[in-house]
């Protein structure tokens, strides 16, 4: 089964260091970043089955933590086509 998984984080770098993270501890694939005030606040969104995108989102937020601070974390199984077409948008 599909699923994805976000990682928010406040500053860039957090959100590079998590995503670093997330793609070497699982099978997934970045599929959508989200920059809002500036690149402070950073949404990354990965795809992948949903064991390998729980591992990820684990390690991506604890390595991102250790950079910047966490906001919030989510993972979303068999997400609904609609979902995906938000995140695929240019």
């Amino acid at each position: 089964m599909k699923a994805i998984a976000l990682l928010e984080v406040q500053a860039m770098v957090a959100a590079i260091v998590g995503l670093d993270a997330m793609v070497k501890a699982a099978d997934v694939e970045l599929i959508h970043v989200e920059k809002r005030l500036g690149g402070r606040l950073v949404t990354v969104v990965v795809q992948g089955e949903v064991s390998a995108v729980q591992a990820a989102l684990q390690a991506g937020a604890a390595a991102a933590a250790g950079a910047g601070k966490v906001k919030n974390t989510e993972v979303i199984a068999n997400p609904h086509p609609s979902v995906m077409r938000f995140l695929t948008t240019g």
